[in-house]
């Protein structure tokens, strides 16, 4: 006995041994995130999925403002501007898109006191004849149409405010962790039979079948759930609050050219007497302005070109042309153009950009589907698609699985003691860091400790 308790003692502190102990844990985590949160992500991916090809629609029902018939003729942008203050006069231009192609319209975008933060007003115009063809309410950067922005807010709040917003950041909060879960529970389940990692069992039958269909098509899509979960988490509320602190922090924001009128070659001299105005160049102080059509060939000769958004100075300074093709993850370009003399004062192209800005710009145009135009779309719909059979899958398999009269439970409770002091205490660090940074995913976690003690003395009084 005493040479078998010590090879006993190995094997149990060994990484079977670890993982015979968290494995429970493990399960039981699992089990309780897909079963309490799952509704949640039904909700948060068919609202996505609807969200995704809101553009073919956005197509189809404002085919009037965004569309004109082909005309070989162009009036100047500088008149296109002049019909849409006509049609709206009185508001404060924020930016003008011209018209990226000849069926296409100029779109005149004006902010609007009397709307809620973050929309505007959008004047769309025929930039063959200058006639106005609509005008809409427009929301974010993005300038989404009305039937996109009620898509969007149905998908990020259920047109609840900040409260409805809270579902979405719960669901994003624990995708990751039910997605990793599941796939460490299948990679162990099937250590011994790789070859059954990524094949479902065609033959089985009854629960196994379904446990094979959710173990494998739980793995095929566990990256793309990662990245819903990471890009989905930095639109939140409290937990897109620390992500935007920590790109602060780690200088990982979007940069952005500098809308001040003076050259280049005479920034190191601001501030010394007798340097201003040096060239003939002068600072923009509400003077003359060249006007939106000479900044957009300026922009042009930099290699800045359709579509573009073309931004003026709030007072004075030099307008911002920048780029705005979603669809290829390279034309981000933008300039500063000096809108007393038309040159450009600043140029900045995507390849300048950092690392991680670029990483977020492509991550945010992914998650909403126009990366790759059609190809995202296609993609993201075959990805909410396989999570939803999932769910299903998971909520047959505990259906079948249910003690009669029970909630059910995989596995018994204080499965926490049986985790190795080494692995729980490093374990409860992480989760503490993890919970700091998304708070929701704490307080839901402190709830189903509190709702597992609550079915544990419920069961002992019912003996």
């Amino acid at each position: 006995m005493s040479t078998e308790a010590p090879a006993a003692a190995e094997q149990s502190s060994g990484p079977a041994g670890t993982w015979a102990a968290l494995r429970p844990l493990v399960l039981r985590l699992h089990f309780y995130a897909g079963l309490l949160i799952a509704p949640f992500l039904v909700v948060a991916a068919a609202t996505g999925l609807l969200y995704v090809f809101t553009p073919q629609l956005e197509q189809l029902v404002y085919d009037r403002e965004l569309h004109v018939p082909a005309n070989p003729g162009t009036t100047p942008v500088d008149d296109q501007l002049a019909a849409a203050r006509s049609a709206h006069p009185g508001a404060s231009l924020m930016a003008i898109r011209p018209a990226p192609t000849a069926t296409d319209t100029t779109q005149v975008i004006f902010t609007a006191p009397d709307l809620p933060e973050s929309f505007r007003r959008t004047v769309f115009v025929d930039p063959h004849t200058a006639e106005v063809r609509g005008i809409l309410e427009t929301y974010g950067d993005g300038q989404a149409l009305p039937l996109r922005t009620w898509v969007d807010n149905l998908h990020r709040g259920l047109h609840l405010g900040d409260f409805g917003r809270l579902y979405s950041e719960l669901a994003a909060s624990w995708l990751w962790v039910v997605a990793l879960g599941g796939l460490l529970l299948w990679f162990r389940r099937r250590r011994t039979s790789r070859k059954r990692l990524l094949v479902p069992e065609i033959g089985a039958g009854g629960r196994k079948r379904l446990l094979s269909w959710h173990g494998v098509i739980g793995t095929w899509i566990a990256l793309g759930l990662l990245f819903l979960s990471a890009t989905g988490l930095t639109w939140s509320l409290y937990a897109g609050a620390n992500v935007t602190k920590l790109r602060e922090v780690m200088a990982w924001e979007t940069p952005t050219v500098s809308t001040s009128a003076v050259p280049p070659e005479h920034q190191g001299h601001q501030g010394h007497h007798g340097h201003h105005g040096h060239g003939g160049h002068t600072a923009h102080t509400g003077g003359t302005d060249v006007g939106p059509e000479r900044v957009l060939r300026a922009a042009e000769a930099q290699g800045v070109t359709a579509p573009v958004e073309l931004t003026p100075p709030t007072s004075g300074g030099a307008y911002v042309v920048k780029q705005v093709q979603r669809q290829w993850p390279t034309q981000q370009d933008s300039v500063a153009v000096d809108a007393a003399s038309g040159q450009v004062t600043e140029t900045l192209r995507f390849a300048d950009w950092p690392v991680m800005a670029k990483l977020a710009r492509w991550g945010v145009d992914a998650h909403m589907g126009l990366l790759f135009g059609l190809v995202n779309q296609l993609v993201l719909a075959a990805l909410v698609v396989s999570l939803l059979t999932t769910i299903f899958l998971g909520y047959r398999m505990w259906w079948r699985r249910r003690p009669a009269g029970s909630f059910g439970a995989p596995v018994a409770r204080g499965t926490w003691r049986q985790v190795p002091l080494r692995v729980l205490l490093p374990l409860g660090a992480a989760t503490l860091v993890v919970a700091f940074f998304l708070p929701l995913l704490g307080i839901s976690l402190l709830a189903f400790l509190v709702l597992d003690a609550a079915l544990g003395r419920w069961r002992a009084a019912r003996g």
